[in-house]
């Protein structure tokens, strides 16, 4: 998703998701992955529900700044429909092979527009462990935060259908961002990263 971004002159070091332990929590999730992550002065991205991550992460480490891409600061920020689901606990009833399947109403909902996005969200769908991916949701839709790092800058699209932009109190709106944004409009993104970090 990040394959349009080149920071000269940074140090990009692209942080691995670990396999969570069971029922755990994404602020217990979040501290084993920021024991590797001590300069005070980097700088955090974090792409949807990485950004979800990055908001729990900066409660534990200090980063110099912090980026959220497509993505929700707070509980209030996810759309209500899907706390809906969470509070009626219907993961357990919708099998895992329903978010698994790759058809043309989620190349729409995600924004794939040409082959080459479509290829890459069949690839990372195809490419995402289930008991992964099953945990992940629970944690989106049951997320309980409602702070956050004052200095987190939040770039969304105008076009997201995962995550609306009205739901969402953003820096900065992408015209014709969609969730795929990091890719369609990298350079505009590119571009308010690097003015914020002058």
């Amino acid at each position: 998703m990040f394959q349009n971004f080149s920071f000269d002159g940074y140090n990009v070091i692209h942080i691995d998701w670990i396999f969570p332990l069971e029922k755990e929590t994404l602020q217990n999730y979040a501290l084993r992955i920021s024991k590797s992550l001590t300069d005070e002065n980097a700088i955090l991205i974090g792409l949807s529900f990485g950004g979800m991550l990055a908001v729990e992460i900066s409660k534990i480490r200090k980063f110099k700044k912090i980026f959220l891409l497509s993505s929700a600061k707070t509980k209030f920020e996810i759309p209500f429909y899907y706390r809906v689901l969470g509070k009626l606990n219907l993961l357990k009833i919708i099998p895992i092979s329903f978010f698994k399947s790759v058809n043309f109403l989620t190349y729409f909902v995600f924004g794939a527009k040409n082959i080459f996005e479509k290829i890459l969200l069949k690839d990372i769908v195809k490419n995402t462990d289930e008991s992964f991916l099953k945990w992940a949701l629970h944690q989106i839709i049951n997320w309980k935060n409602e702070n956050y790092f004052k200095d987190i800058i939040h770039i969304h699209g105008n076009r997201d259908l995962i995550l609306p932009h009205y739901f969402v109190k953003y820096d900065y709106l992408i015209d014709g961002g969609t969730h795929f944004m990091t890719l369609n409009h990298s350079e505009k993104i590119k571009r308010i990263i690097l003015e914020n970090l002058a």
